[in-house]
């Protein structure tokens, strides 16, 4: 017989024990690529705009850092996740081996790591042998378990690379806007940036128990250090070249 308190709780729980998709490659590798993107540009900027270019310099070199900047990180990306995936289903073959030289040892291996979990010995016992006897869901416990990983949620390298390149792009984009339509402020661009910045850590905070001000003032707090450092540079080499 149904019980209706259990079926409103049930109900409840399915509604609000939502969690978000952070396993799939895309989340760091899209707020990595903003940020850099951002913070890249607001730097390359601020060095070429202390040196005394002008605007259509500071355009040029704004857009070639874009491109250069999201190609190279949408490779690395790639690469990273990539290799990362790799040396994943390498240990997998490891313990895949493993397991059928040595299965007692293997399942004696996964008695134990439930005991550390807190399962009584003989409830440890009863997981463990009824694991070991499905050679595939062995597989995924014992790496799983052994490892920190699972086989089944690898993050996708297509996948990271391209939020990477596209979100790179978006933040990049974001200090040019001001030259792009025709302003020749320095000021005015590194404050757009700077806005930007505060929006991009306000909005990844989101995924974070961080709040939104505090994720915010830090990257603008990143921007700052990075601008003021290559400002300086820029300020110090054009006026040694002139």
């Amino acid at each position: 017989m149904s019980d209706p308190a259990f079926d409103a709780e049930l109900a409840a729980h399915e509604h609000d024990h939502q969690h978000r998709d952070v396993s799939g490659g895309w989340l760091r590798a899209a707020t990595f690529g903003a940020m850099d993107g951002l913070v890249t540009n607001i730097a390359l900027i601020a060095g070429v705009g202390g040196g005394g270019a002008d605007r259509q310099t500071i355009v040029l070199t704004g857009i070639a850092g874009l491109v250069a900047g999201a190609f190279s990180m949408a490779l690395g990306e790639f690469a990273s996740v990539g290799t990362q995936n790799e040396a994943i289903d390498a240990e997998a073959e490891v313990e895949r081996r493993e397991l059928a030289r040595h299965p007692h040892a293997e399942q004696a291996e996964l008695v134990e790591e439930y005991r550390k979990l807190g399962l009584t010995d003989e409830t440890a016992r009863r997981v463990a042998e009824e694991i070991s006897a499905n050679p595939d869901i062995a597989l995924r416990v014992h790496v799983s378990q052994e490892l920190g990983v699972s086989l089944d949620d690898k993050p996708s390298p297509w996948v990271a690379a391209g939020s990477s390149f596209l979100c790179f792009a978006i933040g990049g984009i974001i200090p040019l806007l001001s030259f792009l339509f025709g302003s020749p402020s320095l000021l005015l661009g590194l404050g757009i940036g700077a806005v930007g910045l505060f929006v991009a850590g306000a909005l990844s905070s989101r995924f974070t128990v961080r709040t939104w001000w505090g994720g915010g003032l830090r990257q603008l707090m990143f921007g700052v250090i990075a601008a003021g450092a290559t400002y300086l540079v820029g300020m110090l080499i054009g006026v040694t070249a002139a």
